[in-house]
């Protein structure tokens, strides 16, 4: 059973900082390409970044690049979502995904940001 844990989310200023993570369980995680997405009530979920199994390759939005880093441990199951000089509209509740393979959607980490 796959599964997905994010944490790590809060309360920051504009123009701080905040590293969101996620624990992933029931499949070869190094195998697989793993990706953040966020949402605001209302909207779509947004890709944000994406890594592949190696950590070699990455793909940002154009709202993260520059800003967001998307990193994983493959030793301990959990990729990583680092983001820096944080803005109001990046207040959304951030989720990863594993990419191919069939999943559910975990809770979520809320980020707010404070102007």
């Amino acid at each position: 059973q796959v599964q997905l844990v994010e944490s790590g989310g809060g309360l920051v200023q504009a123009g701080g900082y905040l590293r969101v993570s996620c624990g992933a369980s029931g499949f070869i995680f190094r195998e697989y390409v793993m990706s953040w997405y966020r949402q605001t009530p209302g909207k779509e979920r947004e890709l944000v970044a994406l890594i592949t199994g190696s950590g070699g390759g990455t793909s940002y939005s154009d709202s993260a690049k520059g800003r967001f880093t998307i990193s994983r441990d493959n030793a301990k199951n959990t990729v990583y979502l680092q983001m820096n000089s944080l803005k109001p509209e990046d207040t959304a509740m951030y989720y990863c995904k594993v990419e191919g393979l069939l999943f559910q959607w975990g809770q979520g980490t809320q980020v707010t940001v404070s102007s």
